[in-house]
């Protein structure tokens, strides 16, 4: 059984784990989130959360081997109790079930660091370790530093620090000392733990071939990607606070994720021991050297085959069911604002240009006032609007977009985005596409459900602007399909 399927890792893990030969089942608090992965068919979904004990004990019948690759980073102060009260449900409701082994991910421990002066990031990972291999179930728990592959926060934040900044005044922590490793070797030691010996119950040190500072790891990620030497100046007046806020500002990893990694790189994070490599050798020519890691990550960005982004996970505390479908949804206040309009071009013509909408392409309309609301959006600790997209072309269930998360996608048909920006209420973002005679029928729904008086007075607020946004976001996407139509009938 696998947890935090919708995960960066755990979402790469399955593949790998039914590639070995094994039956996955996978929790996930939504099951319906990993539909339109391409190896839903292949694994048992079903719905259970690690925070609620109840809902565990029958995803655990049958399973012999149990992954936990869940945390509550970022989620707020008190994450450490939530780690903790999840970790405690989990291995309890596994020695019940008489499953034989834990595997865990968790966060390489600085050597010979009072854990009291731990960030409080590492410290909750490293008590997790400590609770799950004491749940009387055997567990490997394996402790990584800087994972370097696409998608993964870590990864995004060297990429956009490097390429956005030629001259950067940089927190002392660059010329920290770090032990990287590569997505690939992280999911190959993994895959083969569930088949360590039933007596190992420990914690393994996990680290690819070379220990770098941060700043040597930027200078690599330069060179490899082509781009000019970096200028880097360190200085010791920038605090993790203030550090993560300069992270936020410059990459699309919102201060709420940069502040634990920040945290996490004030101490030398290097492995102490490589003691799994007794149970698990490595491959033929050794585990993956940074620049090679980098490479790989920088051929699935432009190859457009990013599988899994740090964004993949959903927000903790995000709305679900009920979905909006009546003005009178959930008995409430639910505010819309419709555009319908007729195009001459095919339904696929037009379907092209709703899933591609979001990142790099943004958003139609008025692109000052959609980067506004992103600054506005990460000055009160949101995500803003710099999340981008996974795949340039391609959507599915559950895909982070910007500051909006996939709801529900049916191919040529519905696009429905699920607000995680903060706002005094519940919004949605619907786009729909038919046929209409010879052409096709453009319909675009921005509904909110606002929460309390504040709420109320936002829509009313930004309703003038709505003309501009959304009826300018409806024009523009309609034009683009006409034009991309004629092409693709002129070619």
């Amino acid at each position: 059984m696998v947890t935090g399927a919708t995960g960066y890792i755990g979402g790469r893990l399955v593949p790998e784990l039914l590639a070995a030969g094994h039956s996955v089942r996978c929790l996930a608090r939504d099951p319906g989130r990993l539909r339109d992965h391409p190896w839903r068919a292949r694994v048992e979904a079903v719905a259970g959360d690690v925070t609620r004990p109840e809902s565990l004990a029958d995803a655990f019948a049958g399973v012999e081997v149990a992954y936990y690759l869940v945390h509550s980073l970022g989620t707020g102060p008190d994450f450490e109790a939530t780690d903790r009260d999840a970790a405690r449900a989990f291995g309890q409701a596994a020695a019940r079930a008489g499953v034989r082994r834990i595997v865990y991910l968790g966060g390489l421990v600085p050597a010979g660091v009072d854990p009291d002066r731990l960030s409080p990031h590492l410290r909750s990972r490293a008590e997790v370790g400590r609770m799950l291999r004491e749940s009387g179930v055997p567990t490997a728990e394996l402790r990584a530093a800087v994972i370097i592959g696409s998608g993964s926060a870590s990864f995004e934040m060297l990429r956009h620090l490097t390429e956005r900044l030629p001259v950067m005044v940089t927190p002392s922590w660059v010329d920290t000392r770090i032990q990287p490793i590569a997505v690939r070797d992280v999911l190959r030691l993994l895959t083969g733990s569930a088949t360590l010996p039933p007596e190992v119950n420990r914690a393994f040190d996990i680290g690819g071939p070379e220990v770098l500072t941060y700043r040597r790891m930027m200078e690599r990620y330069a060179a490899v990607a082509g781009l000019p030497r970096r200028l880097i100046v360190a200085v010791p007046v920038l605090t993790p606070r203030l550090s993560s806020h300069w992270v936020g500002l410059v990459t699309p990893v919102p201060n709420r994720i940069a502040r634990p990694l920040v945290e996490s790189l004030r101490y030398e994070v290097v492995c102490a021991e490589h003691d799994l490599v007794r149970y698990l050798p490595d491959p033929p020519g050794g585990a993956t050297g940074f620049d090679e890691a980098v490479r790989l990550a920088l051929r699935r960005i432009q190859d457009a085959e990013v599988v899994t982004r740090w964004s993949s996970a959903s927000l903790p505390g995000a709305p679900s069911d009920p979905l909006p479908t009546d003005p009178d949804w959930a008995g409430g206040s639910l505010y819309e604002d419709v555009r319908e309009l007729r195009v001459d071009a095919g339904p696929a013509a037009l379907w092209r240009v709703v899933e591609g909408i979001g990142g790099e392409n943004g958003w139609y309309s008025f692109p000052l006032g959609w980067a506004l609301r992103g600054w506005l959006d990460r000055l009160v600790g949101g995500v803003g609007l710099r999340r981008g997209r996974r795949d340039p072309y391609r959507l599915r269930v559950g895909d982070s977009l910007d500051f909006w998360r996939v709801e529900e996608l049916v191919p040529g048909r519905l696009l429905r985005l699920r607000a995680e920006m903060r706002l005094p209420g519940l919004a949605w973002l619907e786009l729909s596409v038919g046929p209409d005679g010879d052409g096709s029928h453009y319909r675009q729904r921005a509904l909110f459900h606002p929460h309390g008086l504040a709420g109320h007075a936002y829509w009313w607020s930004v309703a003038p602007f709505h003309a501009v946004v959304f009826g300018g976001m409806a024009r523009r996407i309609t034009e683009r399909a006409q034009a991309e139509g004629t092409q693709g009938h002129g070619g």
